[in-house]
């Protein structure tokens, strides 16, 4: 086969090539699913009424901190550490504003709904950072 100086042929080594390529999209996938869990807990966090709790937070953070070493060296582990700090200072400012929503009796927060829309916002850039293919900073 003759080829020019200009053919270029996109070949990826045939050690690990492929196994890369599906270790990429098996950490996206994990990763989509976290974000998912963190943002229906966010959307339901700003919602009255729809809370749903700590438990799909938990799960959350549990699959992140499992699958956090395998993302080690991409630029998907930014997303790992960023979902894990996101839960992990959303955990501490409730706990910490907690007595806040004792006084109110049990109604409404403020500190609460601030924290709620801060982790919003870190999901909806994390997602969108990822959806791009970008770490997030």
């Amino acid at each position: 086969m003759n080829r020019k100086p200009h053919d270029i042929i996109d070949v990826e080594p045939s050690t690990g090539g492929a196994s890369a390529r599906t270790r990429a999209d098996s950490l996206k996938a994990w990763g989509w699913v976290s974000y998912l869990l963190h943002l229906i807990v966010a959307v339901a966090a700003v919602v009255p009424g729809l809370q749903v709790g700590v438990a799909l937070l938990i799960i959350a953070l549990v699959m992140d901190l499992v699958k956090k070493d395998d993302a080690a060296g991409t630029w998907q582990a930014s997303h790992f550490s960023w979902r894990i700090r996101s839960v992990l200072w959303s955990g501490v400012l409730y706990v910490v504003t907690f007595p806040f929503y004792l006084l109110g009796l049990f109604l409404f927060n403020p500190a609460w709904v601030l924290i709620s829309i801060w982790f919003l916002y870190r999901i909806v850039k994390g997602m969108v950072r990822m959806n791009d293919g970008q770490p997030v900073a």
